[in-house]
């Protein structure tokens, strides 16, 4: 049986709602998820777990408590493990992230955009 091809553009342009991340595969312990953003997302940091988020389509703004960084299209970060931010999209924008499956979504923010890992599963 040969690997799926999964085409993260196309993945991310059928969502329907914005932040609300869809897993699309997984390796070694880690997911790949896409997501369509638009504003504003919420403070917060994953205490064990490094993010990777690579743009697709749009511009995202990371936020942290000392400045800003500018991701671009078809750029990407890593926002280490630890660190408080906060996503902000001030168009729409859709993302590939990068992250352990045990990444909880907000980490210990809870928040009415918080999904759980079973929202964010393929449906």
């Amino acid at each position: 049986m040969l690997p799926a091809v999964i085409n993260l553009q196309r993945e991310a342009g059928r969502l329907p709602d914005t932040w609300s991340p869809r897993i699309v595969a997984s390796l070694n312990g880690q997911f790949v998820k896409v997501a369509r953003v638009e504003g504003e997302f919420v403070w917060h940091d994953h205490a064990e777990e490094d993010e990777m988020f690579l743009v697709l389509k749009g511009r995202l703004v990371i936020e942290f408590e000392e400045g800003e960084i500018i991701i671009e299209e078809g750029e990407c970060c890593v926002v280490p493990r630890g660190l408080r931010h906060n996503p902000v999209a001030r168009e729409e924008c859709w993302l590939a992230l990068f992250e352990p499956a045990s990444t909880a979504h907000t980490g210990t923010v809870i928040t009415d955009r918080t999904r759980t890992l079973a929202e964010q599963q393929r449906s």
